[in-house]
């Protein structure tokens, strides 16, 4: 069974998963979120056997262990909200773990961008980002939520990416996002986006 969260917006509501950093769904209320949550559970096995970690086959069975109160940014499509458990100690092997996962949220957006067409399906009303757009905003909001780390005056993708996984390795106490929440987030969003581009490549 899997341990999850609540963020409840006014308008949209996430389920996260505790333990599957970047396994966030979102819908309108809390039931729709969590089948969501489960609809995506085979999509999230390819991030965790990437990582070389097993992820069960009941993962899609879920205990919902926290609440918490979501604001505009929940609204807007973002896990906004820093976790109850998010500030609980990292042992040496759950901060590996992390870096791990993110490591592997990395290696399939790439994989997934490799093959991928430049030019993506658009929306009903001619929107969306092409691939290239959405590799370059995936690096930006990475470069921003690096500062969260603690993480300065690191300019060029792959080394954020190196600072941020040493960061998690250390598992420093005092960063301005609590280091699980933060590889929560940025798991979340480089996911997010190589499904975009996967669903948007056909």
């Amino acid at each position: 069974m899997t341990k999850v969260y609540i963020e409840q917006g006014a308008k949209r509501v996430f389920a996260c998963a505790y333990d599957w950093p970047g396994w966030c769904r979102s819908a309108k209320d809390e039931a729709g979120a969590l089948e969501v949550l489960a609809d995506y559970a085979d999509r999230y096995r390819v991030v965790a056997e990437a990582a070389g970690l097993r992820f069960p086959k009941s993962a899609a069975t879920f205990d919902v262990v926290d609440r918490v109160r979501g604001d505009g940014a929940t609204d807007f499509g973002v896990p906004h909200k820093v976790a109850p458990r998010d500030s609980d100690p990292l042992t040496p092997a759950q901060a590996k773990k992390l870096a791990t996962v993110v490591e592997a949220a990395w290696s399939v957006f790439d994989d997934v961008v490799a093959g991928a067409p430049t030019k993506l399906r658009k929306g009903p009303r001619g929107g969306g980002r092409d691939r290239d757009a959405i590799v370059a905003h995936v690096d930006e909001a990475q470069r921003a939520y690096s500062r969260k780390l603690g993480i300065r005056a690191i300019k060029e993708p792959a080394e954020i990416r190196a600072a941020i996984i040493d960061v998690v390795r250390a598992c420093p106490a005092d960063t301005g996002w609590p280091v699980r929440y933060a590889v929560r987030r940025i798991a979340w969003h480089v996911i997010d986006h190589a499904w975009e581009i996967e669903d948007k490549s056909t």
